[in-house]
């Protein structure tokens, strides 16, 4: 058996041929409209929404879970403020009773003075003043040294100018009388030395 292609037969001229059937292929049947994404190509018309929809609940859980810190944050803040009024409130009154029980004393000297006053009256003025240099001591111990010098330049700071005087032997803007006696520091004052100062002539 011969395995040499046969040859076409030749074609008279003026024939009219019809073309050979090209080679089948694999096209859609006529009507029939493949969905978008069958047979795994491409997303689906779902895919989208889907996703969004995903997106949409994270972002929903985040802003949740922010919103709960936010409230914890206020509910700390807020127990933290009750806490130092608390503090605060305590730390006063410990200091009010720390300085009234320094001052005790000075009370028990003052009625101790009263009761010898009618036995030795000429013997108050003695326990007077000695009460009073216990007080000044006390306020000394609070961080209130007692202020009483003349003679020293005017200090805006730790004086206060309730009069003016003319006195030749002083310097101007000398401290010449002390009219009330200050308390403290310029940074720690519980008041200013009431003072009278020299004036330029």
């Amino acid at each position: 058996m011969s395995t040499q292609p046969q040859q076409p037969e030749p074609v008279p001229e003026g024939a009219v041929t019809e073309p050979e059937p090209e080679q089948e292929r694999d096209l859609p049947a006529p009507g029939a409209v493949e969905a978008p994404g069958a047979g795994g190509e491409g997303p689906g018309p779902d895919a989208a929404g889907g996703l969004a929809d995903t997106e949409s609940g994270e972002q929903a859980a985040a802003l949740a879970e922010l919103d709960d810190r936010w409230r914890r944050a206020l509910a700390d803040l807020e127990n933290l403020r009750k806490r130092h009024s608390r503090e605060l409130e305590r730390e006063r009154a410990a200091e009010r009773a720390r300085t009234a029980a320094a001052l005790l004393p000075v009370i028990d000297n003052l009625e101790l003075a009263l009761s010898h006053a009618e036995a030795d009256p000429g013997s108050i003025v003695e326990g007077v003043k000695a009460i009073r240099d216990q007080a000044v001591n006390t306020l000394a111990q609070l961080g209130y040294e007692r202020e009483a010098e003349t003679g020293v330049p005017f200090d805006p700071a730790r004086h206060e100018v309730v009069g003016v005087v003319e006195d030749p032997e002083a310097e101007p803007g000398t401290v010449v009388q002390v009219l009330r006696p200050g308390y403290g520091d310029p940074g720690n004052q519980l008041r200013p030395v009431a003072v009278a100062v020299a004036k330029r002539e």
